[in-house]
């Protein structure tokens, strides 16, 4: 998909249209309907929503998408359901002329029969994590707000075969845990995506078919951009060493770490509730049966504690050293996760020594009790604690 209108004007050919967009009458190209039945799958799956929201930037990928998407909105239903198509267009402000591209867009969807279009003009802020990822956190907040306001059940977007590839590829080069290589789902919530079965190529020959000009970002080929890298300079020549197939594979092994992926996390939510006990400013686990868990478990449960308390995805680095408290002897840390979360271990003897002073008693050393319990009983962990802590004012 290309990236959004408002993040560069372009110097080449703009968004325009032949005419409505409508393909002249005569035999239905082989893509355009491709395309169709990818949609009307898709919309299948989602339940068939009444009312649709297509996200468009102009791009080839996203103006195939709404041509496709308004093939449905003129004939009013989806396999007998009735729907109506609207469509967005979000204006990042992120070059000059992003304004013209956002109106010229908007105006070709208006002759393709979308009602109503609009134009949704985004600030997008620095977050840390790069300005690809800042754009779409704005990008996907102007969306999930037109869909509300305009009581849309679904919201298209034009993500293609070629733009999966690339990002299982980028995740690999991350060194990126399951979910990151099961690259982008074709639904979740509000958002589908019924183009990851077709190619880049395709979404260009739908858009000549059409007879519809799509506007090409300068920014798809900045080399500033590691997806565009991977685009431009990357994919080809994998493409050219391997043999064709390169993209469809990695697509491929997409769709099936999707599948274990939702098992993996299926389980981990279920481990997980069965393990949280709560407390005032935190949760915490028990610290043996979180130890005797399998790995690919164990760092998912770890992770699901943090997010519970407000924190952030630990990257697999910081995982491994709030696991790591598991094999430490006695009470140990706390370990840093992002988000301002920490994660201690408090063994059992210092949570006896804790109760016990608390109920004004001696401390259990003082009374010889630990003698009793044994080295290895004093140095067993009890629990791992989660604790989201305000961010320093400094």
């Amino acid at each position: 998909m290309s990236l959004p209108a408002g993040s560069g004007a372009g110097s080449g050919s703009g968004v325009g249209s032949a005419g409505k967009g409508r393909r002249r009458p005569g035999r239905l190209a082989p893509v355009v309907g491709k395309a169709r039945k990818q949609l009307q799958n898709a919309l299948a799956a989602a339940g068939y929503p009444a009312r649709v929201l297509v996200a468009c930037s102009g791009g080839p990928d996203s103006l195939a998408l709404a041509a496709i998407a308004a093939y449905f909105g003129r004939r009013g239903h989806v396999d007998g359901h009735p729907v109506s198509v609207a469509a967005v267009v979000v204006d990042h402000q992120l070059q000059d002329g992003s304004a013209e591209v956002a109106a010229r867009t908007a105006s070709v969807l208006r002759e393709l029969g979308l009602s109503p279009v609009e134009v949704r003009t985004v600030d997008v802020a620095a977050t840390g994590y790069g300005p690809e990822a800042a754009a779409r956190d704005a990008r996907h907040a102007a969306l999930e707000s037109a869909a509300d306001d305009l009581g849309c059940d679904a919201i298209l977007l034009g993500h293609t075969l070629d733009d999966q590839a690339e990002q299982v590829l980028l995740g690999l080069a991350r060194g990126s845990g399951t979910r990151s290589l099961a690259g982008m789902r074709p639904a979740r919530g509000r958002l589908l995506r019924p183009f990851l079965g077709l190619r880049r190529q395709e979404t260009v020959e739908i858009c000549d078919v059409e007879e519809l000009d799509p506007w090409h970002d300068p920014s798809n080929a900045d080399p500033a951009f590691a997806r565009s890298r991977t685009r431009v300079e990357v994919m080809p020549v994998l493409e050219e060493k391997l043999g064709p197939g390169v993209a469809e594979s990695l697509a491929r092994t997409a769709a099936i770490l999707q599948q274990d992926a939702d098992f993996l996390e299926d389980l981990a939510n279920e481990t997980y509730l069965s393990l949280v006990h709560r407390e005032d400013g935190g949760v915490w686990l028990p610290e043996d049966t979180v130890r005797g868990l399998p790995p690919a478990l164990r760092f998912r449960v770890i992770a699901k504690a943090a997010a519970d308390v407000g924190g952030q995805q630990p990257g697999y680095g910081r995982l491994q050293a709030a696991e790591a408290l598991l094999r430490r002897q006695g009470s140990a840390g706390p370990v840093q996760l992002p988000g301002h979360v920490s994660v201690s271990r408090l063994s059992l003897s210092d949570l006896a020594q804790e109760r016990t002073v608390s109920a004004g008693a001696p401390p259990a050393d003082a009374t010889g009790d630990s003698a009793n319990a044994g080295p290895r009983e004093a140095a067993r962990c009890g629990k791992l604690v989660f604790r989201h802590q305000k961010p320093s004012q400094q």
